[in-house]
């Protein structure tokens, strides 16, 4: 019953909540009604109105389409025709513009040729070249309008080449009579007499009345300006006054010029002193060379000209700026070349003089450039006259190089002889120690005292490492003392002048080592004396080389004091030249003597009589030519030397005689009795050919020394004492291998000259059985 009633309360109390929101809705329903019924009233007439703008907007719209329409149809079509008309018209004016143009050109051109043939008439040069400058500029405006091309152009073309080339003819006809040349017939070629007969007349003289004249030479060269001439005649005037006037002062001392002034020309001519040195000094040929200049600058250079286009200031130019760029370049160069070239002093002594062309040489310049013929940058003559320590040591070098080249291919046969006690003539050295600020002594001083100071009291020989006594080209021992007297001229120069000196002499020696084998080679293969020279000029200038360098070491800058200065490593190339020389003449010399004893038959059957002529002829035309050689090197090559070699000669032909001999098979009695005789006439004349001295008496000594150099001669006297001995005498000889003969030959080789010299028997058979 409880729950029932909890039930029912429930729902009396879900139904009054119900009620209530249905109440609520309905009271809210109400409001939006009432608001939606206001909000209509309003809407209505917008809506109106907006129906009625819409009915509007197609009545316009209506009338839009219309309009276009008609646009379309009728204004287009006139539009059109409008702008084909406006662009004929625009055609038509730019037609009419431009033959306007063209005819305000042709009457602008036939105005300035008239204007310009009005004003040559009457002598107005400058008025006449600017009318025709117009005139050309005005056909040149006509010329470059493309697409329009008229036949008359070629015609004022013609008329505008006649009237310049008419123009340009007066113009040259006034030069001629401005500047009259008078020079020396063609044939006369470039001499002395020929220069001295050019002349310059120069009819630029102002008269009284300045003003009526002054403008003559002006006028002319302004017209030229303005038509472009006056660079080509200003170019042949440069070129003539070169050739005739300043170059012939230049190279000619005694020329000098005379000026002559009179009332309507001014006269430029020579005069020829008759003493005058061979060369001039800068500074008389500066002072020449600026008197012309300045009469040209007074008569003729000091003309202001209109160069439009130049890059100069305003445009103005005068006449000697043109003529100075046209020939300074070839007048500076013929300047170094003809003039400071000679001026460069050949002795490091005269430097100091030379200051005064440096002097000279600035002061012309500067007078050039005050006449405008110079820029004011450009120096290049003082630039070369400053620049005197390269240009003396390149002089010094030249005159050295040649002179050594001079030397060099003189003939070599003129000798000097050379011994222990010749001095080349040197000039005294400063010792180590002595610093920099020793004062060098004369040239002419010599080094007299022969002995070294070691700076202790120990003294070498006087003769220490001396050469010995020989002969050499006179031409050599001047190429030393050359190079002596120029590393001293080093010492007293500059760094830069020392180390090109040095060099210098360093190349004297190559240019020895490279030109004398070759320019003498025929003579020193053919000549077997001038070999032997050749080879001691070698050794004399290795023998110098070793301590030239050093010699000059303590003398020099700093640049050549650090040891650089050396020419030690040229000695073994000189050495090995003198050597290769006489060596190569040893050979031909060998050669011969082998060849001269293949005639000999081999020195067998002397027991025929044509055989042993023919032995004896070869061993008397080998010891001929030992002794004509013995002669040609007579006291030319040392004699340690000449001894070596002509024992080598003679040991040639010694060892080829025993070779031969030895060789037989079969030797009978008188066989080795005529092998023995021609033997003998070896080891008697064979000695002969020592002859290194002139004095006989002091040859004995080497003649008697012949073992010493010739290897083959205690073999040969061992072979002479075989063929006349027995077979005891051989055994005794030979001394079980411990005798002479044993140490000359082979116990081989003494058997078969045995058996070749005695018959097969039982002594032969016992002696040859104790040979061994």
């Amino acid at each position: 019953g409880s729950l029932v009633a909890a039930v029912l309360a429930h729902s009396g109390r879900l139904d009054k909540e119900n009620l209530g929101a249905r109440v609520g809705r309905l009271s809210r329903r109400g409001e939006v009604c009432t608001m939606i019924n206001k909000k209509y009233s309003e809407f209505l007439p917008s809506m109106q109105s907006a129906e009625d703008l819409v009915a509007q907007v197609e009545g316009l719209s209506n009338n839009i389409d219309l309009l276009k329409a008609g646009i379309e149809n009728e204004v287009q079509r006139d539009l059109n025709v409008a702008v084909a008309e406006f662009t004929e018209l625009k055609q038509q004016l730019e037609r009419d513009t431009l033959v306007l143009s063209v005819l305000k050109k042709l009457q602008e051109f036939d105005t300035a040729i008239k204007e310009c043939s009005a004003a040559l008439l009457e002598k107005k040069y400058v008025t006449a070249a600017q009318q025709l400058e117009k005139a050309r500029s005005s056909l040149r405006n006509l010329e470059s309008r493309r697409g329009f091309e008229l036949k008359i152009l070629k015609a004022l073309g013609t008329e505008l080449t006649v009237q310049t080339q008419n123009m340009i003819y007066h113009l040259g006809e006034e030069w001629q009579k401005l500047i009259v040349w008078k020079l020396p017939p063609s044939k006369e070629g470039s001499s002395l007499e020929a220069a001295g007969l050019s002349q310059l007349h120069l009819h630029t003289v102002p008269p009284q009345d300045e003003d009526a004249a002054a403008p003559t030479i002006a006028a002319v060269l302004q017209a030229l300006a303005v038509l472009g001439e006056l660079h080509s005649k200003l170019k042949e005037f440069g070129q003539l006054l070169l050739q005739y006037i300043l170059k012939p002062l230049i190279s000619y001392p005694s020329l000098e010029p005379v000026t002559e002034e009179q009332p309507d020309v001014f006269i430029l001519r020579f005069r020829s002193k008759e003493f005058a040195l061979d060369e001039a000094s800068p500074m008389e040929v500066f002072d020449k060379i600026r008197l012309i200049f300045e009469v040209l600058h007074k008569y003729l250079l000091n003309v202001p000209l209109e160069q439009p286009g130049e890059g100069r200031k305003d445009g103005r130019v005068t006449l000697a700026e043109l003529l100075g760029e046209l020939i300074w370049e070839e007048l500076s160069d013929c300047l170094i070349h003809n003039c400071l070239v000679n001026s460069i002093p050949s002795n490091s002594s005269k430097l100091e003089q030379y200051k005064e062309v440096i002097e000279s040489t600035e002061e012309f310049e500067k007078a050039l450039k005050k006449m405008q013929f110079l820029k004011e940058d450009t120096t290049a003559l003082l630039k070369y006259a400053c620049n005197v320590d390269s240009h003396f040591a390149n002089k010094k070098c030249q005159d050295v190089i040649m002179a050594a080249r001079s030397l060099m291919t003189s003939e070599i046969h003129n000798t000097v002889k050379i011994t222990p006690d010749s001095r080349v003539a040197l000039p005294e050295l400063p010792g180590p120690g002595t610093g920099d600020h020793l004062k060098m002594p004369r040239a002419s001083s010599l080094l007299h005292n022969g002995t070294v100071n070691l700076g202790s009291e120990s003294r070498l020989s006087p003769f220490t490492l001396n050469l010995p006594t020989c002969r050499i080209s006179s031409s050599v021992q001047q190429l030393v003392e050359l190079a002596y007297h120029t590393l001293l001229e080093a010492t007293a120069s500059t760094d830069l002048c020392c180390v090109q000196l040095f060099d210098c002499v360093r190349n004297i020696f190559q240019l020895f080592y490279e030109v004398v084998p070759t320019y003498h080679r025929e003579n020193l293969q053919k000549l077997p004396q001038l070999a032997a020279i050749h080879h001691n000029n070698c050794m004399y200038i290795a023998h110098h080389l070793l301590t030239l360098g050093h010699q000059f070491r303590y003398g020099s800058t700093s640049v050549l004091s650090n040891g650089a200065a050396t020419f030690v490593d040229l000695v073994p190339g000189f050495r090995r030249l003198g050597m290769e020389c006489f060596l190569a003449q040893m050979r031909v010399q060998k050669g011969e003597i082998l060849e001269r004893l293949s005639s000999a038959r081999n020195f067998s059957n002397m027991d025929d009589e044509e055989n042993y002529c023919a032995a004896n002829k070869a061993i008397k035309q080998v010891l001929h030519q030992l002794k004509r050689l013995g002669l040609v090197w007579q006291d030319v090559l040392p004699v340690n030397v000449y001894c070596k070699a002509m024992g080598a000669l003679l040991n040639t032909a010694l060892a080829e005689i025993v070779t031969r001999i030895a060789a037989l098979e079969d030797i009978s009695a008188e066989d080795a009795d005529r092998l023995y005789s021609l033997c003998r006439i070896m080891v008697e004349e064979g000695p002969q050919v020592f002859t290194p001295l002139l004095e006989d008496a002091k040859n004995k000594k080497y003649q008697e020394e012949v073992p010493v150099y010739v290897q083959k001669w205690m073999m040969f006297k061992e072979l002479m004492i075989i063929l006349q001995a027995n077979l005891q005498e051989i055994v005794d000889q030979w001394a079980d291998g411990k005798g002479p003969l044993a140490e000359e030959f082979s116990a081989a080789e003494v058997k078969s000259l045995i058996r070749a010299l005695f018959q097969n028997t039982e002594r032969r058979a016992a002696a040859l059985a104790r040979i061994k």
